[in-house]
């Protein structure tokens, strides 16, 4: 069970429930477990899980149309699959959130996640994704309200990357 009083992802719940978030999609991802459990446990959000992280902004973006806020959760590595889903919130000016777990820095073990832990800040900048970053736990709920406000203030794209540091490095057992 998540500590209410401590664990950082209560504050994006709490984020989430200020600003009448109804839908949360993703694919599932260790560094986001506690904060899909808060929202499945939530009667007023609807939680979506994906097979692959572009069908989340399809969903966000028809959200959208039905009168719904969402956010879309996933780890770097799925930012990768989404570059050209990601046009459709830009072009049609829907304002889209997702919240990245970041892999490929911090004591990362597994080669593959590096390139695209380098890359997922500007991979969506040049998807004209405003970029916000919390390094520590302190600073999570204010970043993701700033983005969340952003995007639905604005009708525009807004992404929080949740630091490895923060999250922690996933580490292999021998033996």
């Amino acid at each position: 069970m998540v500590d209410l009083v401590k664990d950082w992802r209560n504050d994006i719940y709490a984020v989430f429930k200020d600003l009448d978030i109804t839908m949360v999609s993703h694919v599932p991802d260790a560094g986001h477990t506690p904060l899909i459990n808060l929202c499945e446990k939530d009667n007023e959000i609807d939680v979506v899980t994906l097979t692959t992280e572009q069908d989340g902004v399809g969903l966000s973006c028809g959200a959208y149309a039905g009168g719904k806020r969402s956010a879309l959760l996933m780890q770097s590595s799925g930012v990768g699959n989404c570059i050209n889903a990601l046009a459709l919130p830009n072009i049609c000016r829907i304002p889209f959130l997702t919240v990245v777990s970041m892999r490929g820095e911090w004591g990362e073990f597994v080669p593959w996640q590096v390139p695209m832990g380098l890359g997922t800040p500007k991979v969506l900048e040049a998807m004209d994704i405003k970029v916000f970053r919390a390094d520590y736990e302190e600073e999570v709920g204010s970043t993701v309200d700033a983005a969340a406000r952003f995007a639905f203030n604005t009708n525009r794209s807004a992404a929080v990357l949740l630091s490895q540091k923060m999250i922690g490095a996933k580490q292999f057992k021998n033996g």
